[in-house]
């Protein structure tokens, strides 16, 4: 990079960097979930942003709860936020929950079921069920409204010019993602080097999306499919993270060397296929500028102030506080590092990007990393187990059932 064409890309590097560095907690212990909600009526079809009893209906009906509210360029409520959590919408309107950060999974637990009994309270009434799965259970992706917001409108048209699954991640897809702390800057990079080789397995054990685009899917994983296709410049690994020497420097630079897709302007958001860097050109980025930087990116483990892990499909609660427990027993325990270490030694972009295709076709029947993907997924479930204390490791119990029957949500679903 010609450091005449991007004078200040030094100093939006170190912004960058500094702005991680920023997220180093004094201690590991405290997790954050998410989860998206597909809603629907009793015929099956979507509910819209603007229906009578439609999402904005429902955030204004939680507002005694999270009593911030969060308005878009045209003036509507979109989000809301109370203590320690909000309810925002995703691009087609999939109803999220943010919560945390939790100590403890009995806390997550709690927070989570007492939003769902809530939010079931509403909607039941109108004859509308909120679900949880991966994917749309009843309607191709095209066929659902965005929201009113322009950065939505400006994903939908830079990402559906690169390929269908644009869309498909946009309005069909629904997620359940985790976020951890981490403690240094080489406890930051060694867990995004593991949670990067964890992705594939994390995938299978919360398949979740036994519909796609209104019929049978094609085959297993299909938010991984979605995934590898949507943009790869912003999707996936971050280039060089699985190789030893990576750094926070290299993250910066591949966060300024990649399409920025929404910029704010004077005039208000626009589409932009310039570089992030190419934008801060003549300007340093300050925290907002890199936290809407980021807010772009759908790395399989993204890094904000904390670590996201993002590969499970939406599930049910128990699968939810489950995938939680699994990465907690995971990342939180220095026995568990050190045995994802050795599992994962040796493992690049390209062996996760194999191991992603082979568990697409062959499920729990895949080989994975040069091993069967089941033992691999019962040593995960038995570091947990021995990472979480004997209150909290009974959370691992949805998830490592089905484990031990090689099945999953999605195949249990087409089963029936």
């Amino acid at each position: 990079m010609n450091a005449q064409d991007q004078p200040k890309r030094a100093e939006n590097i170190s912004a960058i960097v500094d702005y991680f560095k920023s997220g180093i907690k004094e201690s590991c212990s405290e997790i954050g979930i998410e989860l998206e909600h597909t809603l629907l009526k009793e015929n099956g079809e979507a509910v819209s942003f603007d229906d009578p009893y439609g999402q904005e209906w429902l955030l204004e009906q939680l507002l005694d709860t999270y009593p911030e509210k969060i308005i878009d360029e045209e003036g509507s409520l979109i989000g809301i936020i109370g203590d320690h959590a909000s309810v925002t919408l995703e691009p087609a309107a999939q109803f999220e929950l943010s919560a945390g950060p939790f100590r403890t999974l009995a806390h997550a637990e709690e927070t989570f079921k007492k939003f769902e009994s809530v939010l079931a309270g509403l909607t039941e009434t109108h004859g509308i069920e909120a679900l949880t799965p991966g994917y749309h259970p009843t309607c191709k992706a095209a066929d659902l409204k965005l929201i009113p917001k322009r950065r939505y409108e400006i994903m939908n048209e830079y990402l559906g010019s690169i390929s269908m699954f644009g869309i498909c991640m946009m309005r069909g897809s629904a997620a359940t993602q985790v976020a951890i702390d981490y403690c240094s800057v080489d406890d930051c990079l060694r867990k995004l080097r593991l949670a990067n080789a964890c992705t594939p397995l994390f995938s299978l054990i919360c398949d979740n999306a036994p519909i796609f685009e209104g019929d049978i899917r094609p085959h297993e994983l299909m938010r991984t499919e979605i995934w590898l296709k949507c943009d790869p410049a912003r999707c996936g690994t971050v280039p060089g993270v699985m190789q030893e020497g990576f750094t926070l420097e290299d993250y910066a630079a591949y966060i300024l060397d990649t399409p920025a897709m929404v910029a704010r302007t004077d005039a208000g958001l626009a589409l932009s296929e310039k570089t992030i860097g190419e934008l801060f050109a003549h300007k340093t980025m300050n925290s907002d500028d890199i936290e809407h930087a980021l807010s772009v990116f759908f790395t399989d483990v993204r890094l904000k102030k904390y670590i996201e892990i993002r590969p499970a499909d939406a599930m049910p609660l128990p699968c939810v506080i489950g995938f939680a427990a699994l990465v907690k027993g995971l990342f939180y325990n220095e026995g568990s590092l050190t045995e994802l270490d050795r599992i994962f030694e040796g493992v690049d972009a390209s062996a996760i990007l194999q191991a992603k295709v082979s568990l697409m076709e062959y499920g729990y029947k895949a080989s994975v990393y040069g091993h069967p993907a089941s033992d691999l997924v019962d040593e995960l479930m038995s570091l947990a187990a021995t990472g979480l204390s004997s209150e909290e490791s009974r959370y691992l119990e949805p998830l490592s059932a089905m484990a031990a029957q090689r099945t999953t949500l999605a195949s249990i679903a087409l089963a029936k």
